[in-house]
């Protein structure tokens, strides 16, 4: 029993079943239920019956098992230390560093994680298994493979970049502490590197889990594919023969420089070159954690590989002869560089190599020897193969960058002239119907419907609140609406284009839309063919046909190419059928615009007619408002015609047939 469970049962007796034994018991077993006495003689009792004695067993097995669960837990409430079955020691709780590395190698939250498994949700699950499936296994989307990717990946281009320049231009320098000290280093990293990919899950979206995280398979797997590339790359075959050879032989150096040469020869055929896949990988993956733009990375790569080949061609230029101690018809001695600072030499041999691949020359002297010759053939084969690769590189590159470009000419522009050849449409039309696709898509090809169709609604609201929010609070009745009864008008806004001259409203119809002008500039003009006014980008026309069923009072004719946005009536009564409470308040602003304004023609401070004019038209005001101002004081008296019927006086027949005064109109009116 434990301490807890003692000192739990030490404060009890357990009953006795032979007769008349006293016991000792609590003041709460049932004998003593009801009854209140501080007397410590109530404690001892005669033997309990049958009934108390099954009761207080059951008491025993509730503090039995109180004890039990008890005795997991600290007085902190934290777990205790469980004892080894073997030899009694307790096990130690993961340290602070422990259980830091444990959360580096977790897959971490980025948009990787979330590509393969869907949510935080479905990461936190992924946790859970990467923990079930064994010690130290690292998982792809963690911080800590993330890092490491990072570190070998700087450290793979600065062996791309130095190795060759040291191997080729430093002769006498390959035991150099600083650059021993760089291959120790930079070999010891590939070692753990191998370590580790057995140790990496595989991602591999055929599978339900997404991610491979049994040992053995993540080991056959190695094996199969990078682990003899890997290894042999990762061993330091020069320092190993070095120590093998130790007997003070005169000619280190050039044993140490063979090896050198021993050691390019790695790095061309095995390991460098080969694990140049796995930078393209990295960078892959790159692009989905940080959404680095595709186009800037596809521009990186091609260029970082021209200069990559172009470097590695320069440093085999003088590799070769310096393997030949420079004969007497090769470049280097011809141009007089045998002692020269590594940095010239590298100069002119970069010269010579991109003179060849660029086919400009062959530097400042043709090939004087078979090797040079040889040479000149190989750069020029070199630099065939990069430019034919850099021209498809960089054709496919601009086709992606500017694909609806492309797309236009050839699904809109020769599909349209088919269609107006085959219906024989005259030019001035052909080039109408060519200019408005110009204009409406501006040289780009895209079905706007298609793409609104496949994106969430939330984006679709989105998108048109970005385009036509602005718009929509323009219009008195929508500024003062709720927000979400605007949003639904704004989702329902159909795209226009029209080109100077288009007639937009005909003055005498009845009005099936209004319109949001979102670039470009229109004409109102009145019956008499006068334009009244003009409006430009942000204003609206047309509004009264959404709350009323009147006739256009006036005409709406582009001046310039305009880009509008129409609400449909129909979408409108659809949109307040689902908003009932709205519908009263535009029944309400509908009434009040038409005490206010009335179905007049007039526009605001219009002149009508002038003093002294001969008056033409009989100008009826069944609603609305106009002051007359008289010749003789215009400071002092104005009259003002309210109705038709004022007009019956001799000032009106005056006004119709020899005007007197300027009349004008303080009210708008709708179109």
């Amino acid at each position: 029993m434990t301490p807890i469970g003692k000192s739990l049962h030490s404060n009890r007796v357990a009953p006795s079943k032979v007769p008349h034994q006293p016991t000792l018991t609590r003041p709460s077993d049932r004998a003593f239920q009801g009854k209140q006495s501080d007397s410590p003689e109530m404690l001892v009792t005669a033997a309990p019956t049958e009934s108390e004695a099954k009761d207080f067993e059951s008491d025993n097995e509730v503090i039995d098992s109180t004890g039990q669960t008890l005795q997991k837990f600290s007085l902190l409430g934290t777990p205790f230390r469980k004892k080894d079955s073997d030899d009694g020691t307790f096990a130690m709780k993961p340290s602070f560093i422990q259980k830091r590395l444990w959360t580096m190698l977790e897959p971490n939250a980025n948009k990787l994680s979330l590509k393969l498994f869907g949510s935080n949700r479905g990461i936190l699950k992924e946790k859970k298994r990467l923990k079930a499936a064994g010690l130290f296994i690292i998982h792809p989307c963690s911080s800590f493979r993330f890092y490491w990717d990072l570190v070998m990946v700087l450290l793979l281009m600065a062996n791309l970049v130095i190795l060759p320049v040291v191997i080729s231009f430093f002769r006498n320098e390959g035991l150099s502490t600083g650059w021993v000290i760089f291959n120790c280093c930079s070999d010891t990293f590939f070692i753990l590197d191998v370590v580790f990919n057995f140790r990496t899950g595989i991602t591999d979206q055929k599978t339900a889990e997404q991610v491979i995280l049994e040992p053995k398979t993540i080991a056959i797997h190695y094996l199969k594919t990078w682990f003899l590339i890997d290894t042999v790359s990762a061993i330091p075959f020069d320092y190993v023969f070095l120590l093998v050879d130790d007997d003070g032989d005169p000619n280190l150096v050039n044993i140490s420089h063979a090896l050198g040469i021993l050691r390019l020869f790695k790095l061309l055929s095995l390991l460098r070159l080969l694990r140049l896949s796995r930078l393209v990988r990295f960078i892959r993956q790159w692009e989905q954690v940080f959404t680095v733009a595709s186009a800037f990375m596809k521009i990186f790569k091609l260029i970082f590989v021209m200069l990559l080949i172009s470097h590695w061609n320069g440093c085999l230029q003088f590799l070769v002869p310096m393997l030949q101690e420079f004969p007497q018809h090769s470049w280097v001695r011809i141009n007089g560089l045998i002692n020269a600072p590594w940095f010239h030499q590298y100069s002119w041999a970069l010269f010579k190599a991109m003179s060849h691949m660029l086919c400009i020359g062959y530097g400042r002297f043709p090939p004087q020897s078979l090797t040079d010759l040889w040479l000149t053939m190989v750069s020029m084969i070199s630099g065939a193969t990069c430019f034919a690769l850099f021209i498809g590189h960089a054709t496919n590159l601009i086709q992606s960058l500017d694909s609806s470009s492309r797309q236009y000419p050839r699904r809109f522009v020769t599909q349209v002239e088919e269609y107006m050849a085959y219906r024989k449409l005259p030019k001035p039309m052909r080039e109408a119907v060519l200019d408005y696709y110009e204009h409406r898509y501006n040289g780009k090809m895209f079905d706007e419907e298609i793409i609104y169709g496949e994106v969430s609604e939330k984006l679709r609201e989105d998108i048109a609140n970005y385009n036509c929010r602005e718009l929509v609070a323009s219009v008195p009745f929508f500024s003062e609406a709720d927000s979400t009864f605007v949003a639904r008008v704004v989702s329902l806004l159909k795209f226009e284009l029209y080109q100077p001259g288009d007639i937009i409203i005909k003055e005498g119809t009845f009005g099936d839309r209004m319109f949001f002008i979102q670039q470009g500039i229109v004409d109102i003009i009145t019956v008499d063919g006068i334009i009244a006014t003009s409006l430009s980008d942000g204003s609206f026309f047309g509004e009264i046909c959404l709350l009323t069923s009147e006739r256009r009072v006036a005409t709406v004719q582009s001046e310039t190419y305009c880009s509008l946005y129409s609400l449909s009536v129909e979408n409108f009564q659809m949109i307040l059928n689902e908003y009932p409470a709205m519908r009263k308040t535009m029944e309400e602003i509908a009434l009040r615009r038409l005490t206010n304004i009335g179905r007049s023609s007039s526009l605001l401070r219009s002149k009508i007619l002038g003093h002294g004019d001969k008056a033409k038209l009989m100008f009826a005001l069944p609603a609305g408002s106009s002051i007359c101002l008289p010749k003789e004081d215009i400071q002092k008296k104005e009259k003002e015609v309210s109705n038709s019927e004022s007009k019956e006086s001799d000032e009106v027949i005056a006004v119709t047939r020899n005007s007197y005064a300027t009349v004008t109109c303080d009210e708008t009116a709708p179109i």
